[in-house]
């Protein structure tokens, strides 16, 4: 047998055991966390015409992007679990004789996982956003009779006697609490005979402290013969919209897709407005599929050594602390990036670094 023919039976083997445990370990999570928003979403059933068949199905459209965040997690202790279990068959200690280098049987496991990675980035550029939406969608319009999603993501809402049309909505976090941002807003307002009497225009309405604000505003009023319009940088909006129900309507940053968030940082910037917090997301995502592979790559080592003894507690236990502070030193650094303007590339480029450095030290060392 050629070197070529057994190292591609070796990566056959690592690839069996690996995905193996990865597909187990991800039905698992997905299934677990799905359970659980499920639950969640029990206590809102009953409300106008959301029942348990909505509440089931608001669920499922939730799963391709439970699948995506999930996938990481899977990996890493997937990872560990099937070259522990080679291990723990002594196949792992046969490779290892036959004169294979931890450092190419960790890159196995990086090879095995790297096509069901691209698959799922994909899943997290199409399925997952289009899932968020339908099932916000469905969940608005069954818990409110006058809000409802059209396609693309508009907002339209019946105020009292009048219609109020979004093209999106946003949450912010400032000192005074979390404020509700609507853009491109209209308000058409009728008279009793079904006639368009008043046309409200405005690039933004917020929500904060109780009340609404329209900002670069246009107030049309029709009369039988003319027209008059008022133009205002801001002015009070009368509105009984409920901002709590129509935060339902927001996507959040990690739910968007990256062609939807550079969209959206576009139109901020030449609004002149922030646009940081897409910006991490946006990057955080085009990083994605790197974070993924450098962490379960680094987290292979741990499968050697004293893992032959250990059992399924252990090198769960492990996986967990090294997701954990994975997460928590990505986090550290991306905050750290913001406060100090450099750009979130960097700042998400260099936790993999770091585990990347971490792993051939270790390597160089334990060959």
């Amino acid at each position: 047998m050629s070197a070529r023919s057994w190292r591609r039976q070796t990566d056959r083997l690592v690839a069996q055991s690996v995905l193996g445990a990865v597909a187990l370990t991800w039905l698992v999570l997905v299934g677990i966390d799905a359970f659980m928003a499920l639950i969640g979403e029990f206590g809102d059933v009953g409300k106008n015409d959301y029942g348990i068949g909505k509440a089931i199905t608001y669920v499922l459209l939730t799963v391709p992007r439970r699948l995506y965040e999930m996938f990481g997690y899977a990996a890493l202790i997937g990872g560990l679990l099937g070259l522990g279990a080679l291990a723990g068959s002594g196949e792992l200690t046969a490779l290892r004789a036959a004169g294979l280098s931890k450092l190419r049987i960790c890159a196995s496991v990086a090879l095995a996982l790297f096509v069901l990675t691209v698959a799922v980035t994909a899943i997290g550029e199409t399925l997952a956003p289009l899932g968020d939406q339908r099932a916000q969608a469905l969940q608005l319009a069954a818990k409110s009779n006058d809000v409802t999603l059209a396609k693309g993501g508009s907002l339209w809402a019946r105020d009292g006697d009048k219609v109020v049309s979004a093209r999106r909505a946003r949450t912010l976090d400032t000192s005074s609490g979390t404020e509700l941002e609507l853009f491109g807003v209209r308000v058409f307002e009728f008279d009793p005979d079904g006639r368009l009497s008043v046309l409200m225009l405005a690039a933004r309405a917020t929500h904060a402290g109780g009340r609404w604000l329209l900002h670069d505003a246009r107030r049309t009023e029709f009369g039988t013969d003319r027209a008059n319009t008022t133009l205002s940088p801001q002015m009070d909006w009368n509105s009984r919209l409920d901002a709590r129900l129509l935060s339902l309507s927001i996507v959040r940053t990690d739910y968007m897709s990256s062609r939807d968030l550079g969209r959206t940082i576009r139109t901020l910037e030449r609004n002149g407005q922030e646009a940081s917090r897409y910006r991490e997301a946006y990057w955080k995502r085009l990083f994605y599929p790197l974070s993924v592979l450098v962490l379960a790559f680094c987290a292979m080592p741990f499968a050697f050594g004293a893992l032959r003894s250990g059992g399924l507690a252990k090198r769960l236990f492990i996986g967990m602390v090294l997701a954990i502070g994975f997460y928590f030193l990505q986090s550290a650094i991306v905050s750290m990036a913001t406060v100090y303007g450099f750009h979130p590339a960097l700042a998400n480029l260099v936790p993999p670094l770091i585990l990347v450095a971490a792993a051939f030290a270790y390597f160089r060392r334990h060959a």
